[in-house]
């Protein structure tokens, strides 16, 4: 009886470096990766938990949060991961999915994208805003209010903590 063939022996692959990023610096790295997008961070003197608790209320205070959103309905959870539907408040809508856990939201449609991230930082906490109406079939943003946006919505946390 004649043994099985035996895959060559390849030698031990190189172990490559890992970074450890917390959800504001992996949201950077995210939208690094898409044209058109820009990320307003910014320090709240608030506890991580509470601006947790703000952030993560999807239904609520998130649309609150949002300038352009009149408000979000999750319908499907599992897990991290949701479906929502977002109206914007000038009536549109747009169906979303991605994942959602404590200290990250990232949210996408065909035609739009919500990235929010938010880290603990000394007494307060470190949040992070990206989004915005998305070119068809690429990885871009259209670049209109991104910015006036991101600091809108970083004003309005401030304001609910």
């Amino acid at each position: 009886m004649t043994q099985p063939p035996q895959p060559p022996h390849s030698p031990r692959l190189p172990q490559w470096p890992r970074a450890e990023l917390d959800p504001v610096r992996r949201l950077r790295a995210l939208a690094s990766g898409i044209s058109g997008a820009h990320v307003t961070e910014g320090y709240v003197d608030a506890p991580y938990a509470r601006v947790c608790a703000l952030l993560g209320d999807l239904e609520g205070e998130f649309g609150r949060i949002t300038p352009d959103m009149r408000g979000l309905r999750v319908l499907r959870r599992d897990g991290e991961r949701v479906e929502a539907l977002a109206v914007s408040k000038y009536g549109m809508r747009a169906r979303l999915r991605g994942v959602h856990r404590p200290g990250w939201c990232w949210l996408q449609s065909r035609f739009l994208l919500l990235g929010v991230a938010a880290a603990p930082d000394g007494d307060g906490t470190r949040v992070a805003f990206t989004g915005g109406v998305r070119v068809p079939g690429r990885a871009a943003l259209l670049p209109l209010g991104v910015r006036r946006e991101g600091r809108r919505s970083l004003e309005r946390l401030t304001v609910l903590l």
